[in-house]
């Protein structure tokens, strides 16, 4: 039976995994403009000190680089929120059969 089970359920792993490795990458993009975006403000805060540009052009250019770090942040907090890991869902499914278990047990030893 283990045996038919994995043969019907290898297509639905296969596209589970492929999901898992499209979010992986999203995320990895997501980290990696983020990093840009610190980088460009490291660098515009060197700018202003060595003169190259004045405090009017630093603000109007730091503030279009927070809010695109800001929104960064929160498309990364929506993604957080919305995917939970395989293994976080298989650990809650441990958990809650382990209190199944328990309670079993416990009627067991009551009567």
């Amino acid at each position: 039976m283990l045996l038919v089970d994995d043969i019907l359920f290898s297509p639905i792993k296969g596209i589970n995994w492929i999901f898992k490795k499209i979010h992986e990458l999203a995320e990895e993009e997501l980290s990696g403009e983020a990093d840009c975006i610190r980088e460009n403000l490291t660098e515009l805060y060197m700018q202003l000190e060595t003169g190259d540009i004045t405090e009017e052009e630093f603000e109007q250019q730091e503030a279009v680089l927070l809010d695109r770090l800001d929104a960064l942040d929160e498309e990364d907090d929506v993604i957080g929120d919305n995917s939970r890991d395989e293994d976080d869902i298989e650990e809650d499914e441990d958990e809650d059969e382990d209190e199944d278990e328990d309670e079993d047990e416990d009627e067991d030893e009551a009567k």
